[in-house]
């Protein structure tokens, strides 16, 4: 069997929008030959600005929409070359966490029917059994079984979210991906969320691929990153490695942008990125980063660098060997401040608990 459960290679995906009588068609590009290992057992995330492909990206992972150009693997099986039946079959063991709650759910279903129907189509429940099944996936994500007769408007949206993940919990899935799964949610539903996707990832061999644009949360559940700009993946790097020793320009920004309690302290703002994202309609040539890289030449408007091997990671740069070395002190007190660490302390106290032996045999239905 191999390691790998779900690879991207050569990846794109390109919208055309307008065009008619008096207006030409643009073309969008969206992800632009993206490739990817993501291991079995593992969390992978990727992260980046909104805008840069990340939720593009997820839905060509799972076939949710149709690639301009390359291919996705699930456990050695081509995706993009199977009919609709057998894709209908692996959709079991493929399940999708939308970034909006609301407009996913279908708001004429109950919530019954909606977290029930894939135990319906998937695993042929009916009846009390499909009930009670429903019941306990609702009792896991933080709601009540008598949730199961409302309809959604009658939720707030982090609850939604949480229904949600039972629908997506219900195939008993392989590989879960989810586009900002608690980012919708509070700080104490965050810490059951995470302790759940944990818990189901070592308990059922899951895989999990995130998407997030909070670093504090990519760095406390994430084995792997992979950072996203204007649809190219430009590093890819452990967890641990990536925010202590950022390679690319872009990924440190990204690192000092994120948030400290004290706005004066040393190297709060230092290397912000200014300007906004180029448009993916017309991505500058060469290196896509360069219009916003300081450290940008004249080989960076000209030659589009390659994803390559850099010291245990990957990295898409001309410069990066050269580069001044990062502030390290101050960009792991961002994902590290005590705000960050009181933050998951919820996390860490739920993890405790699941893998305590007495209270497992103590909470045991």
């Amino acid at each position: 069997m191999s390691d790998v459960l779900l690879e991207a290679r050569d990846l794109q995906k390109r919208f055309v929008t307008g065009g008619g009588l008096l207006q030409k068609a643009t073309t969008i590009h969206a992800v632009n030959g993206v490739n990817l290992r993501i291991r079995r057992g593992e969390t992978f995330a990727i992260v980046g600005e909104s805008g840069c492909g990340k939720s593009t990206l997820a839905r060509l992972l799972l076939r949710l929409i149709e690639p301009s150009g390359g291919s996705v693997h699930y456990d050695g099986r081509e995706l993009t070359g199977l009919g609709a039946g057998a894709m209908r079959a692996l959709r079991a063991e493929m399940q999708f966490i939308f970034q909006d709650p609301f407009s996913s759910l279908n708001p004429r279903m109950t919530v019954e029917r909606i977290v029930g129907e894939p135990l319906r189509l998937h695993r042929g429940l009916s009846g009390g059994a499909l009930r009670a099944r429903v019941a306990e996936l609702l009792r896991r994500v933080g709601l009540r079984p008598e949730h199961a007769d409302r309809y959604p408007h009658e939720f707030s949206g982090g609850q939604r979210q949480r229904i949600c993940i039972a629908r997506a919990l219900a195939s008993e899935p392989k590989l879960l991906v989810g586009d900002e799964p608690v980012s919708a949610l509070d700080v104490s539903v965050q810490a059951q969320i995470v302790n759940l996707l944990e818990d189901l990832k070592r308990d059922l061999g899951l895989t999990l691929v995130v998407i997030a644009h909070d670093l504090a949360v990519i760095r406390h559940m994430a084995d792997r990153v992979a950072v996203m700009y204007l649809g190219e993946v430009v590093e890819l790097a452990e967890t641990e490695a990536l925010f202590t020793a950022p390679r690319h320009p872009y990924t440190r920004a990204l690192l000092r942008a994120i948030p400290v309690p004290d706005p004066g302290a040393r190297g709060a703002t230092e290397g912000v990125l200014g300007g906004d994202l180029p448009s993916p309609a017309a991505p500058p040539p060469g290196c896509r980063f360069h219009t916003r890289c300081p450290f940008a030449t004249e080989i960076c408007a000209t030659t589009p660098p390659v994803l390559t091997e850099a010291g245990g990671a990957r990295v898409a740069c001309h410069h990066w060997t050269r580069l001044p070395a990062p502030e390290i002190s101050a960009l792991v007190a961002r994902t590290r401040s005590p705000a960050a660490e009181a933050r998951f302390a919820l996390w860490r106290a739920a993890t405790a608990k699941s893998h305590d032996p007495n209270h497992n045999r103590e909470t045991a239905p």
